[in-house]
Order: C-alpha cells, then structure tokens, then sequence
C-alpha cells in the first residue's frame, strides 16, 4: 500500500504540469478527481497513472541517438516547482543550469549505461531503429538512480542551456543522426558553465492573462554572453507581448556556475511586463 504517498498523473501530454504530488489519501482522491472530473488537464486527463512517490534530487540525462550509436550531452538541472524552495505546483520548467557540479563525468556515464544502453538495446530487440534525442528525467534517490519518464524530444529548459554550450554544428549532428554516423562525430562543450531563468506570466501554470506588453528584452539580449529565448510570445501590433506561461528563457553564459546564474538575473531583472515572475533560486543549490 502508498498509504496516500503518491504521484497522480494525468496519462497524456500535459506540457509537463500533469503530475500531481499527494501525502495522503484525501489528497490523491482529490488529485484523481481534478484530473478525471475538473478536466485540469484535458483530454490528458481521460486516464490516470497512480506510482510510488519517489523522493531525491531530479537530473536530466539528454543523448542524441542514430540507432546505433548515442552520444551523451553534459548534465543539467531542471527546476520543476512553480515557486522558490522547490514550492507550488508543478510546471514545464522554471530555469536549469549546466553542468550540475554535483554529477561527475564518471557518475553521469554510469546512469547512462545503466538507463540509456538497455532502453536502445530493448529497442533494437524490438525492431525499432531509433534516432533522435532521448532524454530521461532520472531522480537521484537513496537506493541509486531512478527512471522518472522517458522522452523522445529535448528538454525545455535544458535545451537552452546546452545550445550555447555546444561547439558542433547543430544541423551537421542532426544529419548525422538521420545518417546513422554520430559515431564520426564527437561533441564538443565550452567549459562554461549556462544558466537559463524563465520569465513566466502571473498565474502560471494555472490561468493567466495574455497580451501583456513586454519590454527590455533587447537590453537583455545586449549583454555579452546573454541570449534571450522565446517561448509564449507573439507580435501585437508592433508590439512583443506574453502569448503563453512560461513566456521567455534568459541564459547566460559564465566561467563558472556563480558568474553565469548572476549575469542571468540581472538580465532577466531588465524585462518586464505586467504579472511577470521568476524563481530566485534558479541553481542555487549547487553553489
């Protein structure tokens, strides 16, 4: 028996907020019926997936594959909760950082061993000739690494932190993997390290209004070693304005963890628009 101590998730595509984290029975019977009754989620929510609740520190693993070869992208962090101190519901992402200081070479090529090899050779078993970018959500618990979710796409937002990182040609790699040659390819990282603070519009990942205007993202995007991501905007009138929840994604580059998390908040302190919020502690439990 959980005893109440569970995930509840909605079993489809929920944009990374259907998951619902329970300590007691009440709460998971009104966690199923948020999902399945209110519709929280949509049609996601026409089944549910009740699992153990594993607690730990969240990692993500990222490698892009050809169907032979799978080569490992550094480590990263996401930081899942809405709010500071890993507090509030669930969201697609808030900030990440690269590498996670933490996680050594030696203990990432050994999650992947022991999570990527067995699902790829699972899949050639199988008759699946799988090329693409992998990315599990690993969850580091006492008991050793656990698989928390697979998926066949980038991270969002470890992919803004790896982009700036990432010395190769982007394109040649993604014919590489189309070619079944990524084993001619070895990829390179800058020794940097990258920090990404997303922007999100008030009320997120619940309701929020849209249509905001923004500003300062140019003076954001002007500092050295700063690129601005878009996620939920769009063009009104002339006019950038918040189109979604998490609306942009600040990164900055840095010699080491420290100088880039500082150069990411102070050029996401120069954007502003009406309901915007950021967590403050984007990395700062690997400082």
């Amino acid at each position: 028996s959980l005893d109440g101590k569970c995930a509840v998730k909605a079993d489809g595509l929920a944009l990374g907020k259907g998951v619902l984290i329970c300590n007691t029975p009440d709460e998971a019977n009104a966690a199923i019926d948020q999902i399945m009754t209110d519709r929280a989620f949509g049609d996601a929510g026409s089944s549910v997936l009740i699992q153990e609740l594993i607690t730990g520190m969240e990692v993500s693993l990222h490698a892009m594959c050809d169907g032979k070869t799978a080569r490992l992208f550094p480590s990263s962090q996401d930081h899942k909760r809405a709010l500071d101190g890993d507090q509030g519901l669930n969201t697609g992402g808030m900030g990440t950082y690269s590498p996670v200081p933490f996680l050594s070479d030696e203990k990432l090529n050994e999650m992947a061993n022991a999570v990527l090899e067995p699902w790829l050779a699972g899949c050639a078993a199988e008759g699946i000739d799988f090329r693409g970018m992998l990315y599990p959500g690993i969850m580091l618990t006492d008991d050793g690494p656990k698989v928390l979710e697979f998926n066949a796409r980038f991270g969002d937002p470890e992919t803004q932190v790896y982009l700036p990182r990432l010395e190769n040609d982007l394109v040649d790699l993604f014919e590489a993997s189309i070619d079944g040659t990524l084993d001619q390819h070895e990829l390179r990282w800058s020794d940097q390290s990258a920090v990404c603070v997303v922007i999100a519009s008030g009320g997120y990942p619940g309701s929020y209004e849209k249509g905001k205007v923004i500003t300062g993202i140019a003076d954001a995007d002007a500092l050295p070693g700063v690129k601005v991501f878009h996620a939920g905007t769009k063009l009104d009138d002339g006019n950038v304005v918040n189109a979604g929840g998490r609306v942009l994604g600040v990164t900055a580059l840095g010699q080491g963890l420290q100088a880039a998390r500082d150069l990411a908040y102070e050029a996401a302190a120069k954007i502003q628009f009406e309901g915007a919020f950021i967590r403050s502690d984007i990395a700062a439990k690997a400082l």
